[in-house]
């Protein structure tokens, strides 16, 4: 057997490389790993800084589930956050009765709106300007993204390329802060709000969060800031213009901008027009005819000064004393609230201050007497109880106490309709058995000692005057306090206070206490609001309605709004005693009554004078059939708050109820009922109250002399004559004295006269009724 020779050699390869042997071409993978890394040992250290393809694929793998395993930990974890207080913070808006906007209130002029309340058109420029993906994206758009971070990262500002979703989660959700946290949260929350809310959700939400420049947070309130109206009026040019604004609303603000910023203005709108266009939004030829809206001058956002101050006070307090909406309720924000205030009324009141009182004092030459003089007005309209005006300071900016609310001025004689009332319609006699009626005769005489009362009382008729026998008709037409002081002790005080209450003035305001007897002349603090609700309800024939100032209310984000009260009306007296009531103060507006300077309203009108115990106060409430009013003039110092006397104010001695209360009345009645049909008080008095003259005339006992004019005259010869105004509503303690006349100097000065001179030479008689146009 042969053998053969072993394996040689082969001449004709190459020898071997030095080095580690090739891995073997099979085996195990633990030994071609193996073999793998030791082959790698082998290489040359610079060799071995070079990772391989293996390596490289495995790192990015690694990487990639890493980002993946981060994006869903991260986005599990980050929450949908609660609305930044800035994002949900609106303000409220009020209304005239008409609609016309009266005043906004709170830090952030916005108010949000629903998307049905927005037009399509607006919806859709919106879109336009600013997402055009925004119908199809998942609320982030990648590039834009890595564009922003990149921006912030090299420090180039305002990022781009957000879309709606994410603008909206940045203005509702987070803060304007430029950082990379916050985009992240930005990107996260985005993702989650297109899932959770559908696209007319983002939408709205962005549309009533953008700021669009001139302080208006939202499109509504960027509708009513550029155009003066309201989102739903917006046309297609104004809506593409407020989209254009968005991207920068002070630069693009073309009543503001310089040239260059108005054409890059003008070129961002036709952009968002094109837009809508390309979108298939908006029709070419509709595109083509559009022009350029010329947005209105920019306006301060309505506030609180000037009278609208006082009158969102008045509604505030009314909501919530009738527990519609509480006052951190109204605060939070985002109502509408239409009250009952008429412009034109509200304009006249604040005009019929200003002419018949402003204008006459002069704080300079008289700083004792002329400072800190106020007046409180309102006024009621009888029939439903609507507040249609009110006064209640010169400008609630400087002085924000609302003076037509306050409770702490005494009434005076102005009460004294009201026990004629509880008098007639109780059947209540005098303490000799008599009936009570408009035509029973009481004892006139200054200063008597009122007869059955709860305490000792013996008021002062003014300037001390004695009537003698007098009816109660007569009385009233020349405010006689002893008469009303016994006729409102036989009406008995329990039923007068029962009466009043009824009638309207609160239950718990200081100085109605049957247990005094002053309580007769007017102890009584009502506000203003509260009289004239009472003597609207003489004029509505004894139904009485609650003063009530707010129409309507609205608020987006409630679907179920608290209803607002009715407002019944209830028989506070008899139809036969009110009007009988009327008939008398029919008579106080007369040449012979206090009211005589109300004859000027030139309609047929009743209302009563008042002034208080040391010239405190003074009042005039009054009505016509379709308008009641109540006036008072008051001083009051700024640091103490305690009350200052009148008297002096104007230069004059004494200022009565018929005087500047009653001027003011009677201007802004003028010019309230201007072009309204003049209307006549339908009359039925009970049994046993006609009026037995037409023409009230002096009674017996000491005569009065002629009232002075209004004006002083340049150079008196004597002292100021009397009138027969009351000038004494006595405090709790009764006064026997009466008001002083004097001024602030010691020297007589005129008193300004409840009666008008050319009236007393005119009429003599009850105020005649105009014949109807």
């Amino acid at each position: 057997m042969s053998q053969e020779p072993a394996d040689q050699p082969d001449a004709t390869r190459p020898p071997p490389l030095p080095g580690p042997a090739p891995a073997p071409a099979h085996g195990t993978r633990a030994q071609r790993r193996h073999a793998r890394r030791a082959a790698r040992r082998a290489l040359p250290s610079w060799r071995r800084a070079i990772p391989t393809w293996r390596m490289l694929l495995g790192g990015l793998t690694g990487l990639l589930l890493l980002g993946i395993a981060a994006f869903v930990t991260l986005y599990l974890v980050v929450p949908v956050p609660d609305p930044n207080a800035h994002a949900v913070a609106q303000n409220n808006i009020y209304y005239y009765a008409d609609g016309t906007e009266l005043a906004r209130t709170g830090a952030v002029n916005r108010t949000d709106v629903t998307i049905g309340q927005i037009p399509l058109d607006t919806q859709h420029a919106a879109v336009s300007a600013e997402d055009r993906t925004f119908y199809r994206n998942k609320g982030v758009d990648l590039k834009g993204m890595i564009r922003g971070g990149w921006n912030t990262v090299t420090g180039k500002g305002t990022q781009g390329g957000s879309t709606i979703t994410q603008q909206y989660v940045k203005n509702y959700y987070l803060t304007q802060d430029q950082t990379i946290s916050r985009k992240v949260k930005e990107l996260f929350i985005s993702l989650k709000v297109d899932q959770q809310q559908s696209k007319d959700q983002i939408l709205a939400g962005y549309l009533n969060t953008s700021y669009f420049g001139r302080n208006a947070y939202g499109i509504q309130s960027a509708a009513n800031a550029y155009f003066d109206t309201d989102v739903s009026r917006l046309t297609t040019a104004q809506s593409a213009y407020l989209a254009a604004l968005l991207q920068a609303p002070s630069a693009y603000d073309v009543k503001n901008a310089t040239p260059a910023n108005r054409a890059k203005a003008v070129a961002r709108w036709n952009y968002v027009l094109d837009g809508m266009v390309t979108l298939g939004f908006l029709d070419p030829a509709v595109r083509a005819a559009t022009v350029f809206p010329e947005p209105v001058d920019p306006r301060p956002v309505t506030g609180l000064s000037g009278q609208s101050g006082y009158l969102v006070d008045i509604a505030d307090t009314y909501l919530a004393a009738t527990g519609t909406v509480d006052a951190a309720t109204l605060k939070a924000g985002g109502w509408r609230i239409t009250t009952t205030f008429e412009k034109a009324k509200q304009d006249a009141f604040a005009a019929a201050v200003r002419q018949q009182l402003s204008d006459e004092l002069d704080p300079a030459a008289r700083p004792g007497t002329d400072t800190d003089v106020r007046v409180a007005g309102a006024s009621v309209e009888p029939a439903t109880g609507r507040l249609v005006a009110a006064y209640g300071g010169p400008d609630y900016a400087k002085q924000p106490f609302n003076d037509a609310l306050r409770q702490d001025n005494q009434i005076g004689s102005t009460f004294k309709p009201l026990e004629l009332a509880a008098g007639i319609e109780n059947d209540a006699t005098t303490q000799d058995g008599r009936r009570i009626t408009t035509e029973t005769v009481y004892d006139g005489t200054s200063g008597r000692d009122v007869v059955g009362g709860p305490t000792p009382y013996a008021p002062p008729n003014e300037d001390d005057i004695d009537y003698g026998s007098v009816t109660l008709r007569q009385a009233m037409v020349k405010s006689v306090n002893s008469v009303y002081a016994q006729e409102g002790v036989d009406a008995g005080l329990d039923d007068v206070r029962d009466t009043a209450i009824r009638l309207g003035i609160p239950a718990d305001v200081p100085g109605m206490d049957p247990a005094n007897t002053s309580m007769t002349l007017g102890t009584v603090t009502p506000s203003a609001v509260d009289l004239a609700a009472v003597y609207a309800a003489l004029a509505n024939h004894g139904q009485a309605q609650s003063p009530w100032s707010v129409l309507k209310l609205e608020h987006t984000g409630y679907s179920d709004l608290p209803p607002l009260p009715d407002h019944p009306a209830t028989t506070a007296l008899e139809r036969g005693t009110a009007d009988a009531v009327t008939g008398v103060l029919r008579d106080v507006i007369s040449a012979r009554g206090t009211g005589a300077a109300a004859l000027a309203l030139g309609r047929p009108a009743a209302g009563k004078t008042g002034t208080t115990d040391s010239n405190l106060a003074a009042w005039f409430a009054g009505y016509t059939p379709e308008l009641a009013t109540a006036v008072s003039l008051f001083r009051e110092n700024p640091k103490t708050h305690g009350k200052e006397s009148l008297a002096g104010t104007a230069g004059l001695a004494r200022i009565n109820g018929g005087s500047f209360p009653t001027d003011i009345w009677t201007a802004y009645m003028t010019e309230a009922l201007d072009g309204t049909r003049v209307q006549r008080f339908d009359l039925q008095p009970a049994h046993g109250n006609t009026q037995a003259t037409q023409n009230p005339t002096a009674s017996p006992g000491r005569s009065t002399a002629p009232s002075p004019s209004r004006t002083p005259t340049a150079a008196p010869t004597a002292a100021p004559t009397a009138t027969a105004t009351p000038s004494t509503a006595p405090s709790p303690t009764p006064a026997p004295t009466p008001s002083p006349t004097a001024t602030a100097t010691g020297s007589p000065a005129p008193t300004r006269s409840s009666t008008a001179t050319a009236a007393a030479t005119t009429t003599t008689g009850p105020a005649a009724a105009p014949p109807r146009p």
